[in-house]
């Protein structure tokens, strides 16, 4: 039976975060499969204006088996105070030890809800986490990369999506070695590399 990676959806997210990673879980050649959770039935809209009606919603979590991950994009909706209800979905993976992979501005709120305080992580910048997550208290512990995977925490600023996928894809045992770093040539400097 495939594993699912439940990926968090609300209203404005940032569709092209988890769509490298996405894609690669859900080929019919590996262990998982990709499910979405919200904080209710309604569809979500993302940036780029696609309608994704969630699978599940957060009430049901309970009666999800066998999750592998929980991945959290960023986009417009972090701050919107109907959202802060899935600070109780990302508790519940860390008391389960379940991995737990967040881009951008999810970054932002896992810092404000206390989540980065004794991992190493990154974000956006040092100083936009500060900002944007007044509740934030891990500076000691930010890592200046485009994604830092420490132990069940993946992070990535909103310019590595492709490392975020790296790291999520090597965490999963999707591609291992020289598969994971040919995926990461291809997607990141393409098959013909740009001409300096």
């Amino acid at each position: 039976m495939k594993r699912t990676v439940l990926i968090v959806l609300t209203d404005g997210f940032a569709d092209w975060e988890a769509s490298y990673v996405s894609a690669e879980l859900n080929r019919s050649t590996t262990d998982y499969q990709v499910k979405t959770i919200a904080i209710d039935h309604e569809p979500k809209v993302s940036m780029g204006g696609l309608r994704v009606l969630p699978d599940y919603v957060l009430d049901e979590m309970a009666n999800i088996s066998n999750v592998a991950m929980l991945i959290i994009p960023g986009g417009t909706g972090w701050r919107d105070e109907k959202n802060l209800r899935i600070s109780t979905l990302v508790q519940y993976f860390v008391q389960q030890d379940i991995p737990i992979a967040a881009i951008c501005d999810a970054t932002a709120f896992l810092g404000n809800h206390g989540f980065l305080d004794n991992n190493q992580h990154t974000g956006n910048t040092l100083e936009y986490l500060k900002q944007s997550a007044p509740n934030y208290k891990g500076d000691h512990h930010y890592v200046s990369a485009q994604s830092v995977s420490a132990g069940s925490l993946i992070t990535a600023n909103g310019s590595g999506a492709v490392e975020f996928t790296r790291d999520i894809l090597e965490k999963l045992g999707v591609l291992k070695e020289e598969q994971l770093e040919e995926w990461y040539h291809v997607f990141k400097k393409g098959y013909i590399p740009a001409l300096a």
